[in-house]
């Protein structure tokens, strides 16, 4: 049985996220660094919404935050990034793209994650 941590995924998004934007920051301009580093905050957003529903969810959990307002979050941040995408978009008149990459962070963390943890088998 696998033993997925969700603070080494968050730490292993923090570092993607740092390293990425600084990347960004040299190959693409500040401007894309940004929008890099939103995406990246937004992915971590993300991590957290979908650990606190797995938390609501597990019945041998001593405190439980409320799963409909897990649940509601977890809806209303596709609003967030919806609108996160077009203001940075509008605002800095960057491409998406970096934005986009910087919402991969938590997808590469799990995957970072599921590496070390089929690794050590």
């Amino acid at each position: 049985m696998f033993q997925i941590s969700i603070p080494r995924i968050q730490r292993f998004a923090l570092i993607l996220g740092a390293v990425g934007t600084v990347l960004a920051a040299v190959l693409w301009g500040v401007p894309e660094a940004a929008a890099f580093l939103t995406g990246a905050a937004l992915s971590l957003l993300t991590i957290e919404s979908w650990s606190r529903i797995a938390a609501a969810l597990n019945p041998e959990a001593q405190t439980k935050p409320s799963a409909a307002a897990s649940g509601v979050f977890l809806a209303v941040r596709y609003l967030i990034i919806a609108a996160a995408i077009y203001v940075t978009i509008k605002v800095l008149g960057v491409t998406p793209v970096a934005m986009l990459l910087g919402l991969l962070t938590a997808f590469a963390a799990v995957l970072i994650e599921i590496a070390q943890q089929v690794s050590k088998k």
